[in-house]
């Protein structure tokens, strides 16, 4: 205990009139009795010193990419006081994994689609309490088939495979069963689950180029991967994620439990700095970020190419959640989840809730 703590005790100590307490006026006795509860409150918990953060391959996570390259977030956490954090990245292949990571505490944000982070607020009512931290962008989602005769979602029989990250719980999966909930009635929204199989983005999208392999017909798919499948003539769109919601929608985000948030609040708000400044960074300079990516990914494209998808009127890397609620609301209709939120702030931090997302 601090010196002077000692000497606050050593005062209250004391009796009657021979205490320092009875000699002192009103306002000193308010300022003595302030000082002794700070004594005797306990010291403020450190913040973590390592940060572990997971992430998906794709273009999806290029704010992510720039934060880790840059080493954004040891910058904005240093000037927050927080001293030289060690930060560790992951590379996990679906949403569904990383709450398995985050429920056993290997893993403090994670990166994904949507409908995990859906799944994972809702499944964590009451323990967890898992929220989302932010969106890293907008993005279509492309379901891409190399069978001619798949037009349209109707068209699909029990003799094909879609392949997307993972079946039932990614943001694949779900914006399928809303296709199927349109074109087959809401109440059978699951129709075409049967059919789709668990697979990396990679994986499945090597397997739709090569002409040979018949074991996949179909990907539900994401950038960069739905539009180098399309650059071969054999494979073409059958429907778009803002297809099916009629609008933009968030495709990636990020989340955290309560109890990391309450307990690194100088930690959150200075990842949440390092993100904003990557995702102004995409904005400002796409060449060069288009010339990173190329060159942390491996992918097998031109500067140019990246930089002119980047630009893509229909595509935006933002922190501004949009469409998340209308996921929200389909998932708790047909009982994929048990709880209903209000309004998509529901589901995130209070640091996002001033931005205009749905």
């Amino acid at each position: 205990m601090p010196m002077f703590c000692r000497a606050w005790l050593a005062a209250f100590a004391g009796s009657g009139a021979r205490s320092p307490l009875a000699r002192i006026s009103r306002p000193s006795f308010s300022a003595l009795l302030g000082a002794l509860l700070v004594c005797l409150s306990p010291p403020a918990a450190a913040e973590l010193g390592e940060l572990v953060i997971a992430q998906q391959p794709g273009i999806g996570y290029l704010n992510l990419i720039v934060m880790k390259e840059q080493k954004l977030i040891e910058k904005h956490a240093k000037a927050a006081g927080l001293g030289d954090i060690k930060v560790t990245w992951q590379a996990i292949n679906s949403g569904q994994a990383m709450n398995e990571a985050l429920n056993a505490d290997k893993l403090h944000i994670a990166a994904g689609g949507v409908a995990p982070l859906i799944f994972a607020w809702a499944n964590s009512q009451g323990k967890q309490n898992y929220k989302g931290i932010a969106a890293l962008n907008t993005m279509p989602l492309f379901l891409n088939t190399k069978n001619p005769a798949i037009k349209s979602i109707a068209d699909f029989t029990d003799k094909e495979k879609i392949a997307m990250p993972a079946a039932k719980t990614s943001i694949q999966a779900v914006t399928l069963q809303m296709a199927a909930a349109a074109a087959f009635g809401e109440a059978n929204w699951g129709k075409l689950d049967a059919i789709t199989v668990t697979m990396p983005h990679p994986e499945a999208s090597k397997k739709m180029l090569d002409a040979s392999n018949s074991e996949i017909s179909a990907h539900f798919t994401a950038p960069p991967f739905q539009y180098q499948q399309l650059k071969n003539a054999g494979i073409h769109t059958v429907t778009t994620s803002y297809d099916v919601l009629n609008g933009v929608s968030s495709f990636n985000v990020l989340w955290a439990s309560s109890k990391f948030a309450t307990e690194n609040p100088k930690l959150l708000a200075a990842f949440i700095k390092a993100l904003d400044e990557a995702t102004n960074y995409i904005h400002t300079d796409r060449e060069a970020v288009a010339a990173l990516y190329i060159k942390v990914s491996g992918e097998k494209a031109s500067v140019k190419d990246i930089a002119d998808f980047l630009s893509d009127p229909y595509i935006e890397y933002t922190l501004t959640p949009k469409n998340v609620w209308r996921y929200s609301n389909f998932m708790a209709r047909i009982g994929a989840i048990k709880v209903r939120p209000a309004s998509w702030r529901d589901m995130f931090f209070a640091n996002i809730h001033t931005r205009s997302g749905s």
